[in-house]
């Protein structure tokens, strides 16, 4: 025999070898692989599957009509705990041999998901509950660095009271260089990961009995997050929710157009959650907060922001945060007869730099908010307020200026709150307050001109009362005489009140003093 076909024949029995190792190979890991996945499924689930393709040379795995259910069916619907899922197909590309052949379980490059509708019933808000239903479980089958998801749906319901917490639709996502292990498990998110980017439809959030969170859209990469249409909205109305408090409360109402976070960064240092972020905007926000005083005073201690923001358990930074476009209102009442009194922030503007937790920090930047609106719908209005979170004095200074303030707008808020109308105009009124957490100090300047009030009956707020009004128009000094009058501001914080309740009543006490 030449050498020509000794080579031949020799590369011709290499291959049909290769060929009959392949298909035994094959079929080695068809049987093995439905054995990791019953046989050798230590996890509390059923997995089943109607189709599975493996081929050997570039090392994929392709299973069609994936189920996933609990071994223990419970005997009524309501009694459903942990995962049920469903999925078109799933394929698995570059697994390794050796650790399904001799340890049981599939170690891959990467698993891509399509069409997956997954139901998770939840037995409590702790985040350990979804740790243990769908991380730690499936890690024991699978160990992969790259998940790929496509037009995927996720649910989670409560097995309290068989409400959806959670629900998300048309959901993309990619997350590559994932790492899991026994430490990472323990945390909120259990697993790192080096780069990801998640999209979805619409998103419905239920963080507690009182409000709902709904997104119409959502797109995060690894540094950006862009919301869409973003709403917090109360379950109940303001005469039920009223009824349901113990204390006194306020209830918010918030929708926004949009809200975008930039070269954002965020995860575990040291086992400690971090977030920064170099801005944070919300545009075309919509607020309405409203307090009603029929339920009791709540006599807490009340935290100035600068406490606030110093007692945040980890490293939280925004370098910038702008709220565009918008408007505020705040509604109080005193009972569901009069109506609520109204104050109305409109073309609303706010930014604020060098937000930060006091977290692990010995020295930061003072935290600096400028606002830009129109207060009662006309009057131009601009603060600036500045505070250190470091200072545990709790130490503040805001300034403010409003302009052409016609008072009779007004109305609407100490009408049903005081039972009082005025009339005339504040030309311009201006503060500077210093304060901290148990005093404010500071200064006011107002001119005005053509200042009336007028009373109304307690029995008969419809009727005005003719001889207190009159008796208090001779008292009031009705105009400035075109200069501005100042008066010294001194004032104790109440500790169960806000700050929003300190600044309205030292800018209260200046007025007394410059019109009585």
């Amino acid at each position: 025999m030449s050498l020509a076909k000794k080579i031949i024949f020799g590369i011709a029995a290499l291959l049909v070898l290769l060929l009959f190792a392949n298909v035994g190979l094959n079929f080695w890991l068809t049987n093995q692989f439905p054995k990791v996945i019953k046989e050798n499924n230590k996890t509390p689930y059923h997995i089943t599957y109607e189709k599975l393709t493996i081929d050997l040379l570039p090392a994929n795995i392709h299973i069609s009509n994936i189920t996933v259910l609990p071994k223990i069916e419970p005997k009524k619907s309501r009694a459903k705990i942990g995962v049920y899922a469903k999925t078109t197909s799933i394929t698995i590309t570059n697994f390794n041999i050796w650790k399904l052949l001799f340890n049981d379980i599939i170690k891959a490059k990467s698993i891509t998901v399509n069409e997956p509708n997954l139901i998770l019933y939840k037995k409590d808000n702790n985040t350990r509950t979804i740790r243990q239903e769908i991380a730690e479980p499936f890690d024991k089958i699978i160990s992969v660095s790259d998940i790929f998801l496509q037009k995927g749906r996720l649910t989670v319901i409560s097995t309290h009271d068989n409400e959806i917490i959670l629900s998300t639709q048309n959901i993309t996502a990619s997350i590559e260089g994932i790492i899991i292990s026994d430490p990472i498990l323990e945390r909120s998110i259990p697993f790192l990961f080096d780069a990801y980017i998640v999209d979805c439809d619409s998103l419905y959030y239920k963080p507690n009995e009182f409000y709902t969170i709904k997104v119409s859209e959502i797109r995060t990469a690894n540094h950006t997050l862009h919301i869409k249409n973003l709403e917090y909205l109360p379950e109940y109305s303001r005469v039920v929710y009223v009824k349901k408090l113990p204390k006194e409360k306020d209830l918010f109402t918030v929708k926004a157009s949009s809200l975008d976070i930039k070269s954002m960064d965020w995860g575990f240092k040291n086992e400690v959650f971090f977030f920064k972020a170099k801005s944070l905007v919300l545009d075309g926000v919509n607020a309405n907060i409203y307090r009603n005083k029929i339920p009791e005073d709540d006599l807490s201690k009340k935290l100035l922001y600068n406490a606030l923001l110093r007692k945040v358990k980890f490293p939280l930074q925004i370098d910038t945060l702008l709220i565009k476009n918008s408007k505020l209102v705040y509604e109080e009442e005193i009972n569901f007869e009069k109506g609520p009194a109204k104050l109305t922030f409109d073309h609303f503007n706010l930014n604020a730099t060098h937000i930060k937790s006091g977290f692990g920090l010995k020295k930061t930047a003072d935290v600096d908010i400028k606002i830009n609106c129109r207060f009662m719908k006309d009057s131009p209005l601009k603060i600036h307020w500045t505070f250190n979170v470091l200072d545990v004095k709790d130490s503040f200074t805001i300034k403010g200026n409003i302009q052409n303030f016609d008072i009779q707008s007004m109305y609407q808020f100490t009408k049903p709150y005081i039972n009082t109308s005025f009339e005339g105009v504040f030309n311009s009124y201006s503060f500077n307050i210093t304060g901290n957490d148990k005093n404010a100090y500071g200064y006011a300047n107002l001119k005005y001109k053509d200042l009336k009030v007028t009373f109304y009956k307690k029995g008969n707020p419809d009727k005005k009362a003719k001889f207190k009004s009159a008796v208090t128009n001779l008292i009031l000094k009705k105009d400035s005489d075109d200069k501005s009058k100042q008066a010294k501001i001194e004032l104790e914080r109440i500790q169960e009140k806000s700050f929003y309740n300190f600044l309205w009543r030292s800018i209260a006490e200046s007025l007394k003093k410059i019109l009585i």
